[in-house]
C-alpha cells in the first residue's frame, strides 16, 4: 500500500460540516476532494461508490463514511466552480447528494441553463436556488473546502484521503478495497 506520509495527512479533520453518506466515526473514512468538470475526478466517484458497495458486504453500512469537498480548478475546468455553487444550493434544500450524482452524470453540460434545469428536475424552489446563485450565498464554503485541500497538500482534483491519509495508489477498485482492507486489519 502506498500512503505518502510526508505532509500527506489531512489538515482539515470530517465535521458535521461536511457531506458524509455513512457516519464521521465509521471504521473507514473517504474523504475527496473533486471537482464536477473533471472527468478523473468522476471516474475516482464512481470509483468509490462501486467500492462502497463491496466494502458495506465486508464491514457495514455503519462503518463506511463518504465525504465529498469542493476543489473546483476555474482555471482548466470553467464550469466548475458554478456547479459546486450549484450542490450547495441543493444542500440548502436537502439535495446535495442528487445534485452531486446529477452534476457527476452531466459533467459536459455544466451551463447556468443546465443547472436550473437539474434544479428543477430534483424539484427545488427554483426562486430560491437562483437567488443563492446570485448572491454567491456558497463561495465562502467552497473556498474553505479549497483552503482545507491546499492545506493538505492537494494540488489538483481529484484527491483522496483514508483514514485521514492521502491515498496514492492504483485508481482502482480491487487496489481500494485490499489497501482499506490492509488498513483496517492493522488497525489504521
Amino acid at each position: 500500500m502506498t500512503y505518502d506520509r510526508n505532509n500527506r495527512s489531512l489538515f482539515v479533520p470530517p465535521s458535521t460540516q461536511d457531506h458524509i453518506q455513512g457516519t464521521m466515526n465509521a471504521a473507514v473514512v473517504f474523504i475527496m476532494y473533486g471537482d464536477y468538470e473533471c472527468f478523473q475526478s468522476a471516474n475516482v466517484y464512481r470509483l468509490i461508490k462501486v467500492a462502497q458497495q463491496q466494502l458495506n458486504v465486508s464491514f457495514g453500512e455503519n462503518n463506511l463514511g463518504f465525504i465529498f469537498r469542493h476543489f473546483p480548478q476555474v482555471q482548466i475546468h470553467p464550469h466548475a466552480q458554478r456547479a459546486a455553487e450549484a450542490a450547495e444550493a441543493a444542500a440548502a434544500q436537502g439535495q446535495f447528494w442528487q445534485m452531486h450524482e446529477m452534476l457527476f452524470i452531466h459533467q459536459q453540460e455544466l451551463g447556468n441553463g443546465y443547472l436550473v434545469e437539474y434544479a428543477n428536475r430534483l424539484r427545488l424552489d427554483i426562486s430560491q436556488f437562483l437567488q443563492d446563485l446570485s448572491k454567491g450565498a456558497y463561495v465562502n464554503r467552497i473556498n474553505a473546502d479549497i483552503e482545507g485541500g491546499l492545506q493538505s497538500g492537494v494540488k489538483a482534483a481529484p484527491a483522496l484521503f483514508i483514514n485521514g491519509i492521502r491515498y496514492l495508489d492504483r485508481w482502482t477498485v480491487e487496489q481500494i478495497m485490499a489497501d482499506v482492507v490492509a488498513a483496517n486489519d492493522s488497525g489504521f
